[in-house]
């Protein structure tokens, strides 16, 4: 069943009120757009809502850009305790399995992505224009998934690391998004074409891509194998 961006931050949240003792990860799908604003962008919140009165609009507790979620996307979250190996001592190397965990299951589907190594980032998001500075989607990070061609973003990376455990999630672009929406509901009209340009579908680049529910339960799989 899909799920709403509400119900998604409160798991997140939920996860990280205790001490994490074992993996755990979640899969989630969009019927509907919703708006979820880094802490960062609280102060944008009223004037989101005055713009776009339609679309939900929420606050993270972490940082970051705006990310705009709906039937286009398929998101995970993972929880593991600080003493998981997925825990490195250097927060940018902690996506590195993640990251190779989509590269893997892309592959069999059509799609060429790979992860961009921290020290390819600032090249590779220079190739792609001028950033995107308030959107998540609108510059590249470190091990965040691309296409082999171009570069493009494909799957978005994020984390918080507190005293309880760590929490990765990440978000699959599977059909092409929305971006004039969510540039329209921020005030970046004008950016929604580079927008457009640094990002890419997993259908735009496989026209025979799976849907979004078969996709999310072939993730869930890969996770369930990763983490056990």
């Amino acid at each position: 069943m899909p799920s709403t961006a509400e119900e998604e931050q409160a798991w997140n949240a939920q996860q990280l009120a205790e001490p994490v003792t074992a993996p755990r990860f979640a899969v989630w799908t969009y019927e509907a757009p919703a708006v979820v604003l880094g802490c960062s962008q609280r102060s944008e919140l009223a004037a989101l809502q005055t713009r776009a009165p339609q679309i939900p609009a929420l606050v993270r507790a972490s940082g970051g850009g705006a990310v705009l979620t709906g039937p286009w996307m398929v998101s995970s979250s993972v929880v593991v305790p600080l003493s998981h190996p997925w825990v490195a001592p250097r927060i940018n190397d902690s996506y590195q399995p993640l990251a190779e965990l989509y590269v893997r299951l892309l592959a069999p589907l059509g799609v060429e992505a790979a992860g961009v190594p921290p020290a390819e980032v600032p090249a590779m998001d220079a190739r792609l224009g001028p950033k995107i500075a308030w959107s998540c989607y609108g510059s590249l990070g470190a091990w965040e998934v691309v296409d082999r061609g171009r570069g493009r973003k494909l799957v978005g990376l994020a984390q918080r690391r507190q005293r309880h455990g760590m929490l990765l999630v990440a978000g699959t672009l599977v059909e092409p998004p929305d971006w004039p929406l969510l540039c329209a509901a921020l005030g970046h009209a004008e950016d929604a074409q580079a927008m457009h340009a640094r990002t890419v579908s997993c259908r735009e680049l496989a026209p025979a891509f799976v849907g979004a529910a078969d996709y999310a339960e072939r993730l869930a799989a890969a996770l369930a194998a990763a983490l056990d």
